[in-house]
């Protein structure tokens, strides 16, 4: 078995569960939360950061690596782990959100995307086929199947479209992954399309279950609907994927976001979110946000947060990390990303310590929308 996923507990008030995820390069509890390093690196930390910081499994990026340095490349340089130097649980997208998102599109068919490439103008491929192999030679653990990922709020014929080529995609990513002979060691996750509708959701969740993948995502969300609307269509979703398999949220998201999906029945996450606004100066707490840049911090003695037992709150001052800003230090963007990993590291640790205590509905987030943090 390339992967084992135990459920350890479920909460009596709710549909949230624990479990442990076990791969070939160790495992991991869930609910997790994976930092993304999309280019083999989760930006400003090494990997001995990101273990001290609690991290147990990172996500690597299709689409990038497929660019540079190429699949091959990192295949001769030992396979993504020993590439990027963490020897622990990886997962690597699809590349179907970049290439639909990112991508200056030339044209899209049954057989994939041909687009240009965002470093030199080079047209290129890919498809179901291209993406796993592109992920049979990166060599993480778990694969995401390819799929057609349609915007927030598009035309229904879009999204009828995107649902098709999703399942379509999905049966070609599952024959070519069992014909590379990867399945003892690399587990193949579905991707459950649909938009905010709940019978797209349903039947695509359904289709992709006779498919029998070892786990199950849910993408296209976080693009737009808002929480609410999210929170709806993973309520939609879940009911119809497996009991006994990974659940998977992709790109998402804030606290608010991750609490209430955990209580559907969620069991992995992934988001940008910690790194991109440490390297901006914010910081995540329990009470939400801090900007650090703000001239108030100038003195101010204070850690980002109090109770926090990570590397940043107990060596360096709020003051000092404006200063680091201030001055275009390197530091500054390293320290605040580190402290937002290990911030949403410790709000996986309280997510899980509150399952086990049939206490998760007495658990509360920030809300995204509301202002920032209290200094």
């Amino acid at each position: 078995m390339s992967l084992t996923f135990e459920i350890l507990h479920q909460d009596s008030g709710c549909q949230a569960r624990t479990g442990r995820i076990s791969t070939r390069h160790g495992s991991f509890e869930t609910p997790a939360f994976m930092a993304v390093g999309t280019r083999g690196s989760v930006k400003g930390l090494t990997p001995q950061m990101l273990d001290a910081a609690g991290c147990e499994i990172l996500l690597g990026n299709t689409y990038h690596l497929m660019l540079r340095p190429g699949a091959e490349t990192v295949a001769a340089l030992g396979g993504l782990q020993k590439f990027s130097g963490w020897h622990r649980p990886m997962l690597t997208d699809s590349g179907g959100f970049q290439v639909f998102s990112l991508a200056k599109l030339r044209s899209f068919d049954d057989t994939g995307v041909n687009f240009r490439s965002h470093i030199d103008g080079t047209m290129v491929h890919l498809g179901p086929v291209e993406s796993m192999h592109v992920q049979h030679l990166l060599g993480a653990d778990i694969a995401m199947a390819f799929d057609d990922c349609p915007p927030a709020n598009c035309p229904p014929e879009r999204l009828a479209e995107a649902m098709a080529r999703t399942l379509a995609w999905a049966r070609t990513s599952r024959q070519v992954h069992e014909s590379l002979d990867v399945s003892q060691h690399q587990a193949l996750f579905g991707i459950v399309q649909g938009g905010t509708d709940p019978q797209a959701r349903q039947h695509c969740a359904q289709e992709l279950v006779a498919l029998d993948f070892d786990g199950y995502a849910i993408g296209g969300l976080a693009v737009g609907e808002g929480h609410a609307r999210m929170v709806q269509a993973i309520g939609h979703t879940v009911p119809f994927l497996p009991y006994d398999r990974p659940r998977y949220l992709m790109g998402v998201g804030y606290p608010s976001d991750i609490l209430q999906a955990v209580k559907h029945g969620v069991d992995m996450f992934d988001c940008v979110l910690p790194t991109r606004n440490g390297r901006n100066a914010l910081a995540f707490t329990r009470n939400g946000p801090l900007r650090l840049r703000n001239a108030q911090y100038i003195r101010d003695t204070r850690p980002i947060e109090a109770e926090c037992d990570g590397y940043c709150c107990q060596n360096f001052s709020r003051g000092y990390i404006r200063h680091l800003f201030s001055v275009g230090e390197m530091l500054g963007p390293t320290l605040v990303s580190l402290h937002n990993v290990h911030f949403f590291q410790r709000w996986m640790l309280d997510i899980r310590r509150a399952i086990r205590d049939n206490a998760l509905s007495g658990l509360k987030a920030w809300d995204s929308d509301a202002p920032d943090a209290v200094p």
